[in-house]
């Protein structure tokens, strides 16, 4: 267990500002031009507006080292070959690929991100969600914000078959029993598809077909509901929260999905300070899975100092009031803890405010920012490169755990290694 120690003010002042850097650039900006009907719009129209946007934005002029005119030269004649939009994006993707640096990548309406990255940047700008809005299908946008018709599951596709990789916290997957490591086998009998299986089935019963472990089959009924992907990562966060009693210690555990806006440390702090987990006596701090975002003070409830306030009422009752977590802290990482959570995890090392534990974080650390393209799919493109504490590039290189935990996903039976090896450590804190 690391002790925490005080940083000189200038040490502080520059990892805080590398920090604040790198967030503030990675909050979305928006170009958007007019969005016909997916109909009106050939693939070749697609690929070379990808390709311009590229061309025009991309953070390194040289393009990583890659020949970006050649790109063009090589791709092209596929995508014109392409016999479908899903076919014609994998193409686009495929070329994406060559410039090797994450927050570049073209998201369509047949994945759950594409919904999810809308969810978390277009309400801020009401041109853009009025241009978006235009742009769905029918039923996809609601008057509240976006929305899909799922069961809050992200899933990994291993040798051709698909498993739960993570279950959003209070969502219909995890009311119908599904678990991490579940192989899912069909939906309704059809096989799997992360919007298509539960596309108009809001409200209505589906029977999934897993296998939980080798030979062990198993048939779940789960209800699908819309999913607002404007709040459900924060739902989420919400339902996450759990005290774990363990050799006479509570031990808080919070699950961030998102950090991409202030609600997210707005509860975290609510919960921390006033909630269930004031008075835990130590504290899992769960990055892994989902989206990052944040700005330079979300590290302050662990880093800051001050005075204490203690309120004394008539019949002698005190409540003391402190601003600061100052219990041990575990901070728990995986390979898709990206962007911002990267760079928490490197001030949580720096800052040695508590271990990290996990995997290695992807290395996903350059700044992003989203096109909307003229059929409605979505172009992430890095377009700045990022540096904390100055000189230190974690892009391509992210953060290695103090302790490192592998998690074996493939029949797991909602087994968590990881998180129960942060239960220890706090369990071990004196």
């Amino acid at each position: 267990m690391r002790v925490h120690k005080t940083l000189p003010v200038s040490r502080k002042s520059r990892i805080l500002t590398a920090i604040a850097l790198s967030l503030c650039v990675a909050v979305l900006s928006w170009f958007v031009s007019p969005v016909r009907s997916a109909t009106d719009v050939s693939h070749l129209e697609v690929f070379n507006q990808v390709w311009q946007t590229i061309d025009e934005s991309f953070f390194d002029p040289d393009f990583n080292g890659v020949d970006w005119v050649a790109m063009q030269q090589k791709y092209e004649p596929r995508v014109q070959q392409a016999q479908s939009d899903e076919e014609a994006a994998a193409i686009i993707n495929e070329m994406l690929s060559e410039l090797d640096t994450s927050h570049t990548h073209l998201y369509t309406p047949e994945e759950p991100a594409y919904y999810q990255l809308l969810g978390i940047f277009a309400p801020r700008d009401d041109k853009l969600l009025e241009e978006v809005q235009s742009a769905f299908p029918e039923g996809k946008v609601e008057s509240r914000g976006i929305s899909y018709s799922g069961i809050g599951i992200v899933t990994q596709d291993t040798d051709g078959q698909t498993f739960v990789r993570a279950i959003f916290d209070g969502s219909p997957a995890e009311q119908a029993g599904l678990l991490v490591g579940d192989r899912i086998l069909s939906v309704d009998d059809d096989p799997f598809h992360p919007i298509n299986s539960f596309a108009d089935k809001a409200g209505e019963e589906v029977e999934i077909k897993i296998e939980r472990s080798p030979d062990n089959f198993q048939t779940l009924t789960a209800t699908p509901k819309q999913l607002d992907a404007t709040k459900m990562f924060l739902d989420a966060m919400e339902a996450s929260i759990q005290i774990i009693p363990r050799s006479g210690k509570q031990i808080g555990y919070i699950h961030i999905w998102s950090y991409a806006g202030d609600q997210y440390q707005e509860l975290l702090e609510r919960e921390l300070l006033y909630g269930r987990l004031k008075n835990a006596d130590g504290l899992i701090l769960d990055l892994r899975e989902g989206w990052g975002g944040g700005t330079l003070n979300y590290l302050n409830i662990f880093t800051a100092r001050g005075p204490s306030l203690t309120s004394v009422l008539r019949d002698g009752r005190r409540y003391t009031y402190v601003a600061s977590w100052e219990k041990p802290v575990v901070m728990l990482v995986n390979e898709k803890s990206r962007s911002a959570k990267e760079i928490f995890a490197y001030g949580f090392q720096q800052y040695e405010i508590g271990p990290v534990v996990g995997t290695k974080t992807p290395g996903a650390v350059v700044a992003g920012r989203s096109f909307l393209m003229a059929d409605g799919s979505l172009l992430y493109v890095a377009v700045t490169d990022v540096y904390v504490d100055g000189e230190t590039r974690l892009e391509g290189v992210g953060v290695t755990p103090d302790i490192v935990v592998p998690f074996a996903l493939e029949y797991a039976e909602g087994a968590d290694p990881q998180k129960e090896r942060a239960v220890e450590v706090l369990v071990e804190n004196e």
